[in-house]
């Protein structure tokens, strides 16, 4: 088994994974600000983010990460302008800042555990560390902050290469920060924001620099150092993070810790999930939603696999026609893996043992096979390992999944056993997903499984009798209800919703 190669964001190439802690994996990833639902497009952040620590999993290390839930300091504008986007919110709906917290947090963490993301060592909420990041701040003000009557400001001229992880010089990362008089560089960024005269916030502290709420770019600074230390393994995020919120998470680090240090050595980020109609975006009305994939008769775990088909680097479309190609390639993988459990105990009700006996999941993975006794299934294991080692390269490793189902003649313990493990690593549950958790039904739907279950069993008998006429009748009418009877289905599925 070879390292684990990681693109590191801040050499922009592939990079060895060493740790820092032997045995140890310390991530960090960016969180939600809770505000409002998040979109399809903010969860491929976390199946990203989960792969890589199922991935460190895979590879032996014990893994703290850390996801924080950002309720203060996050302004409507990325580049450190406009409104506290929590405040905004709860005035807009006219409730408490802490309701509107609460429910968006639930909501969020529905998504993450719909999508098969395994819970994090540690859920850290922004309010929580706010004594903590005045404490920082106070740490550094001296050296690389200057205070306006908005609030304290940092320097960036105080620290060596700002600007280096967005590539700013070359690549224009600070055209998105807006001027604020009195700025001594256009891209300082805020680390305190006093209340406006005049003003009062639901969310305020005291501080030396008058009464406010830190800026956004603290609470990642302090949360990360207070729970992994300084410096740890891995950052995370979306590619939007590394132009300006990264860069400047990075400065922090820099003041604070008294060197050049960046805080994480790897800095990893996917990339954005595209919509050409632009309703990723919250500001659409109807933005996509996973709950609006499942509304619409979608598994949330084909989300998942969309996302896992593409590298994680790479721009990402979305697409209906390509969300039903991910859930009808994750139905045949169930179909596959539920077959093989179905021969499996066919063999153990037989009393015909297996050669060898049920390996246990959780105390297995793709690190034990070796030997001439894996036989068709070591190569397959082997080019698996090599694609998932390589920057995560889960496109590869799913066609390599495949072909462990699609494998003939080999030992069904075995067989199940390399799915299983594969399948702990892409996180798509095909070893207790079954047909009938596929069938969701569409908000839209006006007639019930059990309904269409009961037409079908009509239908069956009526073309036993060859009542063909009886069988077209019903055929039809669950088509007008929105229900594709689909006879010779290869997949084996007797019908679909279609709404």
């Amino acid at each position: 088994m070879t390292d684990l190669k990681l693109f590191n964001s801040l050499t922009r190439q592939l990079e060895t994974f060493t740790p820092i802690h032997q045995g140890e994996a310390r991530v960090y990833s960016c969180g939600p600000t809770v505000y409002n639902y998040p979109h399809i497009g903010n969860m491929r952040a976390y199946v990203f983010a989960d792969t890589l620590g199922r991935v460190l999993s895979y590879k032996g290390y014990t893994l703290k990460h850390v996801i924080n839930i950002t309720d203060v300091g996050h302004l409507t504008d990325d580049a450190d302008a406009g409104e506290d986007k929590m405040e905004k919110m709860a005035a807009e709906r006219a409730q408490s800042i802490w309701d509107i917290a609460k429910h968006y947090t639930e909501a969020y963490w529905a998504d993450f555990k719909a999508l098969n993301c395994r819970q994090p060592a540690e859920w850290t909420i922004a309010t929580d560390y706010v004594p903590a990041m005045i404490d920082y701040a106070k740490s550094i003000a001296d050296k690389h902050c200057y205070e306006l009557e908005s609030g304290l400001y940092f320097d960036i001229s105080t620290v060596p290469d700002y600007g280096r992880l967005a590539r700013a010089v070359t690549e224009d990362g600070e055209g998105r920060i807006e001027d604020v008089d009195g700025k001594r560089n256009k891209a300082d960024f805020a680390i305190w924001r006093k209340t406006p005269a005049g003003e009062t916030r639901q969310m305020e502290w005291d501080s030396p620099w008058g009464r406010g709420a830190p800026g956004w770019h603290l609470e990642c600074s302090v949360m990360s150092k207070a729970l992994l230390g300084m410096p740890f393994d891995i950052h995370t995020g979306g590619i939007d993070h590394r132009e300006i919120h990264h860069p400047n998470e990075i400065a922090q680090n820099q003041a604070h810790e008294g060197c050049a240090d960046t805080g994480a050595r790897i800095w990893m980020h996917n990339n954005f999930l595209v919509e050409r109609s632009g309703k990723m975006s919250k500001s659409s009305g109807e933005f996509l939603r996973l709950q609006l994939l499942i509304d619409k008769g979608f598994h949330p775990l084909a989300y998942r696999l969309m996302c896992l088909q593409a590298h994680y680097r790479s721009e990402l479309e979305f697409s209906w026609e390509g969300l039903q190609s991910a859930f009808v390639r994750l139905k045949r993988m169930v179909m596959g893996v539920t077959a093989l459990k179905a021969r499996h105990a066919e063999l153990v009700s037989a009393s015909i043992a297996p050669k060898d006996p049920p390996v246990e999941a959780e105390k297995w993975n793709l690190k034990q096979v070796q030997g001439d006794e894996w036989g068709k299934l070591k190569s397959v294991v082997e080019a698996f390992n090599d694609a998932i080692i390589d920057d995560l390269n889960t496109a590869i490793a799913l066609t390599h999944l495949e072909g462990v189902l699609a494998t003939k003649k080999i030992d069904i313990t075995k067989q199940l056993a390399v799915a299983e493990a594969m399948d702990q690593i892409l996180g798509l549950n095909l070893l207790t997903l079954t047909r009938q958790d596929l069938r969701i039904r569409p908000k839209s739907a006006t007639i019930t499984e059990a309904e269409i279950e009961a037409a079908l069993d009509e239908r069956k008998a009526a073309r036993a009798a060859k009542d063909f006429a009886t069988s077209d009748r019903i055929r039809d009418d669950l088509i007008a209800k929105g229900v594709e009877v689909m006879d010779g289905d290869p997949l084996g599925w007797d019908w679909k919703l279609d709404v």
